[in-house]
């Protein structure tokens, strides 16, 4: 049986054969139109819009041909059975290539070839409406997937953007120093965050920072570090006296800041950095670490080695207590500060390995960004697996 409401029209010049046919069908639980010419038989498919239509493909002189030309014309993807004579196989071709979907022969002695026929082409019908939604849908939701992904690529390409000028210049350089920083961002935007700035007139500070994670995100979390060392360096200098010319400007107290600043945010996101401070007048670097590898690399008189020091990661642990380490800078000297995606790219089987591997390679290259860079293979326009950055800081280095 078909589902009530199925209607259908059966177009027959013959009244007999229309009436038994309508029998046959509404048997079958269909609600049957009928018409007797084909002129009726097309302006009753139009208002009535049925689901199948039953045509005597000889109806009035041959007329049925054009019956199912006008209702294949229209569009509305109806199946149309003709009922041609037996013998009339050039006939049925023809129909079923003007868009017949079956054909049956006249006269029709067994209704459940009729049954079987009807239903056939409705399953077909409703098969291939089925599919069209579906495949309308898809095109829809493709759509609709092609202007998100622009509106994601143009809102990546403009954090991006933001991201870039962010950063200081580089080469920077203030007095005797020299700074430069390589950013290589995994995706559009980057995990990792470099920074320099001059505190007063006898300090510089800069800091490398990594955040867990990738992608906008963590992308985030560099505008807020930016925000936040900005602001404590604001704060402290409006509250210390000018007359110094000095800012108590210490690194432990700054990843401490952070620290408090990002569990308060509760974003899930963590950073490990190390951050410095120099004083041009002692000419020492006082710096702090932040569960940061690797650590910084100092290189002077052509030997390259790790500077000391520890600490938790900043985000993590509301009792991490972060540390202030001195150092007397040479005369003449390079501190390279890398991301931990530069290890990737070092050889050695063990993380123990690459590490050991990366001051023995900075020394073959004179503890310069060009030679590093160069050495490690690293190219801003390719795509790398993590966020890469590297920052060196010199003096009187060449």
């Amino acid at each position: 049986m078909q589902p009530s409401g199925t209607t259908l029209l059966v177009i027959d010049d013959d009244d007999q054969v229309r009436q038994r046919l309508t029998a046959y069908l509404e048997e079958l639980g269909c609600d049957v139109l009928q018409a007797a010419t084909a002129a009726d038989g097309v302006a009753l498919f139009h208002d009535a819009r049925p689901e199948l239509v039953l045509c005597d493909l000889h109806l009035g002189s041959g007329q049925g041909f054009e019956v199912v030309r006008q209702i294949t014309e229209a569009g509305l993807e109806v199946p149309v059975i003709v009922m041609c004579a037996d013998g009339a196989m050039t006939d049925a071709v023809e129909a079923l290539r003007l868009g017949a979907s079956d054909f049956l022969l006249n006269p029709l002695h067994d209704p459940e070839v009729l049954s079987h026929a009807v239903r056939r082409a409705l399953d077909r019908a409703r098969l291939r409406l089925e599919n069209q939604r579906i495949r309308e849908r898809l095109e829809r939701a493709n759509r609709e997937l092609e202007v998100h992904l622009k509106e994601l690529r143009d809102d990546q390409a403009a954090g991006h953007q933001v991201q870039l000028n962010m950063l200081p210049q580089s080469p920077w350089v203030s007095g005797e120093y020299r700074l430069e920083h390589r950013l290589i961002p995994s995706l559009y935007l980057s995990g990792d965050f470099v920074d320099y700035f001059r505190i007063s007139d006898t300090q510089l500070g800069f800091y490398l920072a990594d955040v867990s994670g990738h992608g906008s995100s963590s992308a985030f979390v560099t505008v807020l570090l930016k925000f936040m060392t900005t602001r404590l360096m604001y704060e402290q200098r409006k509250s210390e006296a000018r007359a110094t010319g000095r800012i108590e400007f210490k690194p432990s107290d700054v990843l401490g800041h952070i620290n408090r600043s990002l569990i308060n945010c509760n974003l899930g996101k963590h950073v490990t950095m190390l951050g410095g401070v120099i004083d041009e007048q002692a000419r020492t670097l006082t710096y702090s670490i932040g569960g940061h590898l690797p650590l910084p690399v100092i290189y002077t008189d052509g030997q390259a080695r790790y500077l000391t020091g520890k600490g938790r990661p900043v985000g993590l642990f509301e009792d991490a207590e972060y540390q202030n380490e001195t150092i007397e800078l040479p005369e003449r000297f390079s501190l390279t500060l890398c991301s931990d995606g530069v290890l990737d790219c070092l050889e050695g089987s063990t993380l123990k390995d690459k590490e050991a591997r990366l001051p023995a390679l900075i020394a073959e290259h004179g503890g310069t960004m060009q030679g590093i860079m160069a050495a490690l293979g690293l190219d801003p326009n390719k795509t790398m697996p993590d966020d890469i950055s590297v920052l060196v800081l010199s003096r009187n280095a060449e």
